[in-house]
């Protein structure tokens, strides 16, 4: 049976990542605060659901700052990277990148054995820890923010995806290709970007070939 961690353990350490990521980034515009879950269970004090450290960085810090998270924060676990576009945000958000994090007490074990954690006795800097990268880009048709594949191997396959569908470029990533649109689909097609109107919503822009870019004689005219 797994271990539980307190509501009060998740916060206290929550609480003591997002202080430490204000103190060693200060002055470089990123900042960390610490969130609670909108679900969850409720702790001893009411606090309601889990913690977790949100934190916005500006894009050219974000490898420094992805570094540091895993080198000298123990996030060893990359669980997720989206894209988002925003073509009526603000001159400074047209496109969003979201990181999600994970920092995991594992340890390489001997071979036939096994480590037993006890949530009561686990260290602040033990406690399992979620964070939430936030990466604002300007408004632009070339949204680029660095690739963080280097630091987790984990972000291989998510930035490849989040290319793929919304467009956003990461810089420095090797062997980067499609992966849920055809490989020869037109190099500016991404069809997460807010600009593609689907013909379901009464448009008749985009359609149902098997490539998914010319429309069937049959199908002229209608709307599903």
């Amino acid at each position: 049976m797994g271990m539980k961690i307190s509501v009060e353990q998740s916060v206290d350490a929550a609480e003591l990542r997002s202080k430490a990521v204000n103190e060693r980034f200060s002055g470089t515009g990123i900042t960390a605060e610490t969130v609670l879950h909108a679900d969850g269970v409720i702790g001893n004090k009411g606090r309601k659901g889990y913690a977790f450290i949100r934190v916005h960085a500006p894009p050219q810090h974000w490898v420094a700052l992805a570094k540091w998270l895993k080198f000298d924060q123990k996030v060893n676990y990359c669980s997720m990277i989206t894209g988002t576009h925003f073509p009526d945000g603000s001159p400074e958000r047209g496109w969003e990148v979201v990181a999600h994090l994970m920092s995991l007490p594992i340890k390489n074990v001997r071979p036939n054995s096994c480590t037993k954690h006890h949530p009561e006795s686990l260290s602040l800097a033990e406690i399992p820890s979620e964070y939430e990268v936030i990466i604002s880009l300007p408004q632009g048709e070339k949204p680029s923010v660095p690739s963080v594949q280097s630091v987790w191997v984990g972000a291989d396959w998510n930035e490849k995806e989040t290319w793929d569908l919304v467009g956003i470029q990461f810089s420095g990533h090797e062997n980067m290709f499609r992966v849920l649109n055809p490989h020869d689909s037109p190099p500016d097609f991404h069809p997460l970007q807010k600009q593609h109107k689907i013909r379901y919503h009464d448009f008749n822009e985009m359609y149902d070939d098997p490539q998914g870019f010319l429309r069937k004689p049959a199908d002229e005219g209608r709307v599903k």
